[in-house]
């Protein structure tokens, strides 16, 4: 078929308004919500565990006492290194008597050597004995501070069967998210016992893939939608964006927080995120459905103002929603075909089947004259 037998035929079109609106590139990401703390609690000692006190979904708070293990072996410990100690306190000062009683007898016998009563063998005896005692004081008070440090330790070690849930940052209460253990249970050290999480403010973890990571930006908003609650929309902020791609997936790791004051929203729940990338206002726009390709290039089919004919317009696009694409280049303003197009060229006769639909859009949007901007 020619040119001049395809203008001949007469194509039934659908069209849609030009319109100058509002356009924004938001991007959907799905991933998991992480609670902003979380750790687990375990004793520094083992033992067997003689009472817990919390468990799932308690509200604990900072330094809160959550559980006890038996600590008769402790005590025990803490009474020995304490006798240990006296021990040493009293050899201490009966080494430090009989160095006074050395310095005395010293003292006397330099006195005698003076008036050439002593001899220089018992002067030297004398010193040698006193500077013997005086070492044996120094051991005997190093013997006190090794014992007194022992004792500490033995208190230390006691104080760890009282087991704390202890944080420094954050809100002074948090939630117990999981509880290991039970009473009666022997433990090791670092055995777990209960997981603490502070779920007051939550983190979505999403990944971005490698085109969409330049856009990414700390402090950049976000909605979140959770599929539990399909009708609370929660505004986040992006707050940590990872500085590489993983290997496998070339994807980035991205955190959006957002607040969760009443905490119903709960640690791995499926979360949607929407990040608003960009944001046109005034953008001159047509729909998604009106492009076409010609030629290698991409474009629409313009209505002449009679609606009989079409024009193809290669397009340079900005701006691509859902349904929407931003004009960035030429000047645009009628009527563009959206349904149809695939039976057109340039120029082809066409006959609009939606002109009281599209009168109504014109209604509404005032077209654009050719030039305007």
């Amino acid at each position: 078929m020619t040119l001049r037998q395809r203008e001949a035929v007469t194509v039934p079109v659908e069209a849609a308004t030009i319109q100058k609106t509002t356009i924004s590139d938001i991007q959907l990401f799905t991933g998991t919500l992480m609670p902003k703390a979380h750790f687990v609690v375990a004793p520094k000692v083992g033992g067997r565990m003689e009472k817990l006190s919390v468990n799932i979904g308690d509200v604990v708070k900072r330094d809160q006492l959550i559980a006890v293990l038996e600590d008769d072996e402790y005590a025990q410990q803490v009474e020995q290194a304490r006798a240990e100690l006296s021990v040493a306190k009293a050899n201490l000062e009966e080494q430090q008597s009989a160095l006074k009683a050395a310095q005395r007898e010293f003292e006397r016998i330099k006195t005698l050597h003076g008036k050439k009563i002593a001899s220089d063998s018992e002067l030297d005896a004398g010193q040698s004995k006193h500077e013997v005692q005086a070492a044996k004081v120094k051991v005997a008070m190093a013997q006190v501070e090794q014992k007194e440090a022992a004792l500490q330790t033995a208190k230390v070690r006691l104080s760890y069967t009282k087991i704390r849930a202890s944080w420094h940052d954050g809100d002074e209460s948090r939630v117990v998210g999981e509880r290991f253990v039970d009473e009666g249970a022997m433990l090791t050290s670092n055995a777990p016992i209960v997981s603490i999480c502070d779920i007051s403010t939550l983190t979505a973890v999403i990944f971005v893939i490698e085109r969409d990571y330049p856009k990414v930006q700390i402090g950049q908003p976000a909605t979140v939608t959770i599929d539990a609650y399909p009708d609370r929309l929660v505004r986040g902020k992006i707050v940590r964006v990872a500085p590489v791609l993983q290997n496998t997936s070339r994807q980035a790791r991205v955190e959006v927080e957002i607040p969760n004051p009443d905490r119903l929203i709960k640690p791995g729940m499926f979360a949607r995120v929407h990040i608003e990338f960009a944001r046109h206002d005034e953008a001159t726009v047509v729909p998604v459905a009106s492009l076409v390709r010609r030629n290698d290039q991409r474009g629409i089919f313009l209505l002449d103002q009679d609606k009989t004919k079409v024009q193809f317009v290669p397009l340079t696009l900005g701006l691509i929603s859902k349904d929407k694409a931003e004009v960035l280049h030429p000047s645009l303003s009628g009527l563009v075909v959206t349904l149809g197009h695939h039976l057109l060229e340039d120029g082809s006769t066409v006959s609009l089947q939606n002109r009281q639909q599209v009168s109504e859009d014109q209604s509404f949007a005032e077209p654009l004259q050719p030039g305007e901007k």
